[in-house]
């Protein structure tokens, strides 16, 4: 166990107490069974490659980490992009999240859709498939853009930029939502997913909990779209946050995002106090 106490804090995501003991418990030995699939997969190439009589170039590790608003994938995400990188390998591991992939508000608004951020017809599908398509071909560059989720939208002229990492980690909400044209989907360039599920309720209330923290802490900052609800009671952020969740979150989970966590090939199960009380692997 190489991860520090210091170094959790600042992974930890707004709300989620995830403690030195749980990632000893349970993302240690993913990280573990993400190894073996690593070498495994290297093994396959090189045993496709003598069958072929040619050697064939390594292609990047696509790990997909999904689920709710607020459920926790985003730490899940950053804790094992800290120990993937400290494996003996030590490979170069990137980290990009689909929200880079949303339409621009001003899009957004032109088509009617500013209401349903965050449901699958919000993202620019075709530039995410291009990019992890690109990523794993092992393409020397590929650029995305940037998410703020200071000021809730996309930033102009801003990219970051993947240059061949050995593992790329995808996170978002609808990483293995199926193509609905029956084409490609972004999970047939995955080779290990995850999904992190919790009850809906206690979902929500992590949700609402995020909220307050974050009114006293980002949405403070003058550059802040919700910079308002600073302005307003504990009770009326509450109901707005209770607003936001019934109408779109739960909706966009019950309807978009639970469905696709048959597809994952790990899950991720938490209780009430947000600690992983359940882990299913998929075996074949």
């Amino acid at each position: 166990m190489s991860l520090t106490a210091a170094e959790l804090d600042e992974l930890r995501g707004h709300g989620d107490p995830i403690e030195l003991g749980e990632v000893e418990d349970i993302y240690l030995p993913l990280s573990r069974l993400l190894r073996l699939y690593y070498e495994a997969s290297a093994g396959l190439r090189e045993t496709v490659g003598g069958f072929l009589g040619e050697q064939i170039r390594p292609a990047p590790f696509i790990v997909a980490v999904a689920g709710s608003v607020a459920v926790g994938k985003s730490t899940t995400a950053r804790v094992l992009r800290t120990l993937i990188t400290r494996w003996p390998q030590r490979p170069r591991t990137a980290l990009v999240t689909t929200d880079s992939f949303l339409y621009p508000n001003a899009v957004l608004e032109q088509r009617g859709l500013m209401a349903r951020k965050g449901f699958p017809e919000s993202y620019d599908r075709r530039a995410l498939l291009r990019f992890v398509q690109q990523v794993k071909a092992g393409s020397p560059q590929v650029s995305a853009p940037v998410y703020s989720h200071l000021a809730y939208d996309i930033v102009v002229g801003e990219s970051q930029t993947v240059q061949r990492p050995d593992v790329l980690i995808l996170e978002g909400i609808n990483v293995l939502q199926p193509d609905p044209a029956g084409s490609l989907a972004l999970a047939d360039f995955f080779d290990f997913s995850i999904y992190v599920e919790a009850r809906p309720d206690d979902i929500r209330q992590w949700f609402l909990r995020r909220l307050q923290a974050l009114r006293d802490t980002a949405f403070a900052d003058p550059r802040s779209a919700f910079g308002w609800l600073t302005q307003v009671s504990v009770a009326e952020v509450d109901a707005f946050g209770t607003d936001v969740w019934k109408t779109i979150n739960e909706v966009n989970l019950v309807e978009n995002i639970q469905p696709t966590q048959v597809r994952a090939t790990l899950i991720l199960h938490k209780a009430a106090d947000h600690a992983v009380t359940r882990v299913r692997l998929r075996r074949f």
